[in-house]
């Protein structure tokens, strides 16, 4: 079975040859959606063997995942560059899951894939991990602890946790997690036509303002 490349461990050839084919990834999803992220066709237009992908994204799958976590690095960035401005914890936890649905609405099919991999445990992907973790420091207020090249290092959960300050374990990590539960219902109700983003900011208000009252 082909296992994927480990990021923190790869070459800064490598490490460019896999940007440049989720690059590629993220392109072709662009002009045709999922279906058009084909490996062959990624492949070539990356000017790489197909074995070669394979060796960096198993699956197409992971492929989906990493022009995901690509998003997910360009929010971080942003959030740190800019970040939100409001008064209360609720208010800022908001504001950063809106962020990430409006990224993630701008290729709807490959946030509707991602869904669908959370759901059927497909790949193993810490979505929910890393929102919580954004969110978490943005409502604290200890956004200096943010670590956007998680994602590059190939830290685990532990070394995240231990390097960033974030603790898991605690109330109030709890109840940013739920509010990460709640929030990704509400992405699935969005690619299911059934809401609209002011509407999910609506629900997301009224869900964080009772789960951070006490942040």
């Amino acid at each position: 079975m082909a296992v994927q490349a480990a990021t923190g461990t790869m070459t800064r050839s490598q490490t460019q040859r896999r940007r440049r084919i989720v690059q590629t990834a993220a392109a072709l999803a662009v002009r045709g959606g999922v279906e058009a992220m084909q490996m062959r066709s990624v492949a070539e237009r990356a000017g790489v063997a197909l074995g070669t992908l394979y060796r960096y994204f198993p699956s197409k799958m992971d492929l989906v995942v990493a022009v995901v976590t690509e998003e997910l690095d360009l929010l971080e960035g942003g959030i740190v560059r800019r970040p939100p401005t409001a008064d209360s914890p609720s208010g800022r936890a908001v504001d950063v899951l809106l962020r990430a649905t409006r990224g993630l609405m701008r290729e709807p099919e490959l946030a509707d894939a991602l869904v669908r991999s959370l759901i059927m445990a497909e790949v193993k992907i810490e979505l929910d991990v890393r929102i919580s973790d954004l969110v978490w420091r943005v409502a604290t207020g200890n956004l200096e602890g943010a670590d956007t090249t998680a994602a590059e290092t190939g830290a685990d959960d532990e070394s995240e946790s231990a390097g960033t300050g974030v603790d898991r374990d605690s109330t109030g990590y709890v109840l940013v997690s739920s509010l990460t539960s709640v929030w990704i219902f509400e992405l699935v109700e969005i690619l299911k036509g059934r809401r609209d983003v002011d509407e999910v900011e609506g629900r997301l208000q009224i869900a964080a303002e009772r789960l951070l009252v006490s942040f």
